[in-house]
């Protein structure tokens, strides 16, 4: 589990295909100089367990799925990736809730200076922006954000100048690839209502399940 609160950023140094899935190799600064071997690292916002460790970097296998549904596949040697550690139960949750498993990859089809910040909006399919709510949250390439807006098949969020600095997020323009994950919280609400007989929640039902 993981806050969205980018520690690190981070450069592939390689990618090497294995079969259907692959492995990198990513340097950090001396932030991360406490991972061990078995930890987990969201790297761009996607959940990688570490194999192996060198002088500030660290080797970690992406399956297949993962390949599949993330931009990993398309990484290449020097570019930057934004890291951030496994949660502490004793952290404090700056962010929001973030398992590192991406729902789907976007794409930038805008960004717009607004004052100090810049508007970001990215489109991804209905199946994606139905877990999407103004003012809610959503991953970025790992990064923690708060939704402006909603559309039927896209959302924009602002960037702040200190995120700029933080994350690799504005380096992105338009037509670039970026990992989505969304609030996991609205996915557990809709399984406990599609389960629900005649799909109504009532207060007992929220009580039972520990959302009350």
């Amino acid at each position: 589990m993981f806050t969205g609160l980018i520690e690190d950023i981070g450069t592939i140094l390689k990618l090497e295909r294995k079969g259907e899935g692959a492995l990198l190799v990513v340097s950090h600064t001396a932030v991360l100089d406490d991972l061990k071997l078995g930890d987990s690292v969201a790297v761009d916002g996607v959940c990688l367990t570490i194999t192996d460790l060198g002088s500030q970097n660290f080797s970690a296998e992406a399956s297949a799925e993962t390949i599949r549904r993330t931009t990993l596949d398309a990484k290449k040697p020097h570019e930057q990736v934004n890291l951030e550690r496994a949660l502490r139960l004793s952290d404090r949750l700056g962010g929001h809730l973030v398992t590192g498993h991406v729902d789907e990859v976007g794409t930038i089809v805008s960004v717009v200076p607004e004052g100090s910040s810049h508007k970001i909006t990215i489109t991804v399919s209905q199946k994606t922006t139905r877990y999407v709510v103004e003012k809610g949250s959503v991953t970025v390439d790992g990064i923690s954000l708060t939704v402006n807006e909603v559309r039927d098949d896209r959302f924009s969020v602002n960037i702040i100048p200190h995120t700029a600095l933080q994350t690799t997020l504005i380096t992105k323009g338009t037509g670039n690839k970026v990992n989505i994950e969304t609030d996991i919280i609205g996915k557990y609400l809709e399984r406990l209502v599609d389960r629900k007989p005649q799909g109504k929640l009532d207060s007992h039902f929220l009580a039972e399940h520990g959302f009350l």
